[in-house]
């Protein structure tokens, strides 16, 4: 390679002559280190697919397409993808990458074996949600979150980061922290610490409906040190239920006394399942499937 064209590649490696959008989350990963631990950690095969998410200027979509069939990079910044673009021509790679331009939430996501990203953060949560629905299932993906968002995807029952988001993630997958990585292996640097998680989808998935499930869980970790007794006495969620119950009621032919309060069918129900005192900061997942269980059994659904 002469040095005209090194220089230039360098040049690009460190997306020297763009002005990035830190709004959007454009943070590029320079430290090559770095990007060769994401790649080892992500155990690629020669036969796979994978999903890449702002994939920036390229340096971790290059070290990929040498050593998988296919990357698809999705990008919603044109800018970015012209540099893409430019960084792959005339590589003998350049016909294994796939680019498409867009909002990655508002479209469909096309079949892949793994994805590997340096994920803008504010997309963080519903782009693992997206992903840990998708079907057909993918076998994992390493992922780039902000330090403690990575922590709370990790976070155990009773520790101080536990939260919905924890146990949403747990029921459909198995979340490990794979490394920390500082603010100055970026370009610009992001004024938060990183950190690199795997997530492996559970396959097959707990038999639950995630909508239900979910329903019960916004309710539980909306004041999450509160008692379950506590937290469903709220007027909104007793409206909820009530009409959820009315419903099923009408779908299943059961006539609902005159004298009915849902109130009170809810608090049975905590009672007779032995949640009523207990706080959902403190509760894993087996006790929500019960939970959820001893609610639906008595007609009382959550979506």
């Amino acid at each position: 390679m002469s040095k005209v064209r090194a220089g230039k590649r360098r040049r690009q490696e460190r997306g020297e002559g763009i002005l990035f959008n830190t709004g959007a989350g454009q943070h590029i990963l320079k430290n090559p280190l770095v990007v060769n631990s994401i790649i080892e950690k992500a155990a690629l095969r020669r036969t796979d697919v994978i999903l890449e998410v702002g994939p920036g200027t390229g340096n971790l979509t290059v070290k990929m397409l040498e050593k998988v069939k296919k990357v698809i990079a999705c990008e919603i910044d044109p800018r970015l993808v012209g540099e893409l673009q430019k960084r792959v021509q005339g590589m003998s790679l350049a016909n294994k990458l796939e680019i498409r331009v867009g909002d990655v939430l508002k479209t469909d996501l096309p079949f892949f074996d793994a994805c590997v990203a340096n994920l803008p953060y504010q997309i963080s949560s519903p782009f693992v949600f997206k992903l840990l629905l998708h079907r057909p299932f993918f076998r994992c993906a390493i992922l780039m979150f902000q330090r403690e968002f990575a922590l709370r995807l990790v976070a155990k029952p009773g520790t101080k980061l536990y939260c919905r988001l924890s146990i949403n993630t747990q029921l459909l997958a198995r979340v490990d922290h794979l490394m920390k990585v500082g603010k100055n292996n970026f370009r610009p640097p992001p004024k938060v610490e990183s950190s690199v998680v795997r997530i492996e989808p559970k396959n097959p998935p707990p038999p639950v409906n995630f909508q239900e499930w979910d329903g019960l869980v916004r309710i539980a970790f909306v004041r999450k040190n509160k008692t379950l007794s506590a937290a469903f006495k709220s007027s909104a969620v007793e409206q909820l239920l009530d009409h959820n119950y009315r419903i099923h009621c009408s779908l299943h032919n059961t006539k609902i006394p005159e004298n009915f309060k849902i109130a009170e069918k809810i608090q049975a129900v905590l009672e007779n399942t032995g949640y009523s005192e207990k706080r959902a900061r403190s509760m894993d997942i087996d006790d929500f499937i019960s939970l959820l269980h001893g609610f639906n059994a008595e007609g009382i659904h959550f979506s």
